[in-house]
């Protein structure tokens, strides 16, 4: 695919190049996905940098060094070569990520969700997840700027339609009065 196919795609950011590594160009990444596994058979990543500009990669080799993946990318065999992708996101298209169960979701399908109460009362947008021990918790905005917590529990979610940008909920008393 050339950059222009990717440039209508969405991405899904799969690590952030934050220094080089090594003398042969490597790139050491912070990993931005739960599947590791998910580099196995990726052969190009899609290079997104704060300015917006988008640059497709052809990965030659990685490995896990503790909690980080180094990359090496073709073309990029020296430490100023590699350095131009620093600060960049590191991405694959939205099509190529990987399957969840039913009823997962990734927290970019939930953030920007309209979420209104069963009874049809709009209760704002998603605008993060927040990860705790327990149930993950929606972080909601209302129209004022009001931030308010539902935790993505069955017993309070009562339907998620990312398709239509969606979350149903079923508020017990007094959610709201924190």
């Amino acid at each position: 695919m050339s950059v222009d196919d990717h440039e209508a795609q969405s991405l899904v950011a799969v690590a952030r190049a934050v220094r080089t590594r090594g003398l042969k160009g490597e790139i050491a990444a912070d990993l931005l996905t739960d599947f590791p596994e998910r580099f196995d058979g990726l052969d190009r990543l899609i290079a997104v940098f704060p300015s917006g500009e988008r640059k497709v990669v052809k990965l030659e080799d990685y490995w896990f060094q503790k909690d980080r993946v180094i990359l090496k990318f073709a073309g990029y065999d020296n430490l100023e070569s590699a350095g131009t992708l620093i600060g960049s996101e590191l991405a694959v298209p939205e099509s190529e990520r990987v399957p969840l169960p039913d009823s997962s979701y990734y927290d970019w399908e939930l953030e920007g969700c309209h979420v209104t109460t069963t009874s049809g009362a709009s209760i704002g947008r998603v605008q993060s997840i927040l990860r705790t021990g327990a149930a993950p918790v929606l972080v909601v905005r209302n129209k004022e700027g009001r931030e308010s917590l539902v935790p993505l529990a069955q017993t309070i979610v009562t339907k998620i339609d990312t398709g239509a940008n969606s979350i149903v909920i079923d508020p017990p008393e007094g959610l709201f009065d924190l």
